[in-house]
């Protein structure tokens, strides 16, 4: 049995993506607490991020950055998706498009399809660590296993290193 959100152990199946899992205290998922508590660095550690493009119908879009820098919305997001009107997805927008709980948000297995952008500086480490779709459990693995996901793609959309 995985401890693994269900649709992300299976999404990390179906795509062949190599990983591990680590448990974690469900009070200390939230990515500072996390970092603070397992005593992983910032730049190891990534955010998965939901931005709504304001089109009608709404659009969405999964980003992924390191805890080390920001997603950078008006210029890295709106060069990428062809389009300036965008904002943060809301924490209960986010819960209801992805299934997962807040704190285990990850780009994998995410309950809506929509495109991925994965930050370059991501892909510079050689092992970053996202979330489990749930408070209790991360994935760690090579980030470049992640352009194996349907809609993933290199995007330089983060700022603040």
């Amino acid at each position: 049995m995985t401890i693994l959100h269900p649709e992300v152990a299976k999404a990390l199946s179906e795509n062949g993506i190599r990983f591990e899992t680590l448990e974690c205290d469900p009070a200390d998922a939230d990515t500072a607490a996390f970092c603070a508590r397992y005593g992983y660095p910032s730049d190891e550690v990534c955010n998965t991020i939901i931005v709504v493009v304001k089109k009608t119908p709404r659009e969405y879009v999964a980003c992924l950055v390191r805890a080390d820098t920001r997603l950078d919305v008006n210029h890295g997001v709106a060069a990428e998706v062809g389009f300036k009107r965008l904002s943060f997805a809301s924490p209960e927008e986010t819960a209801q498009l992805s299934g997962m709980m807040i704190g285990g948000v990850t780009l994998i297995g995410l309950g809506e399809p929509m495109p991925i952008l994965i930050d370059e500086l991501v892909l510079e480490k050689s092992a970053v660590i996202v979330g489990g779709g749930n408070r209790s459990s991360k994935v760690r693995l090579d980030p470049h296993e992640l352009l194996k996901l349907p809609g993933a793609r290199r995007a330089k959309i983060a700022t603040g290193v």
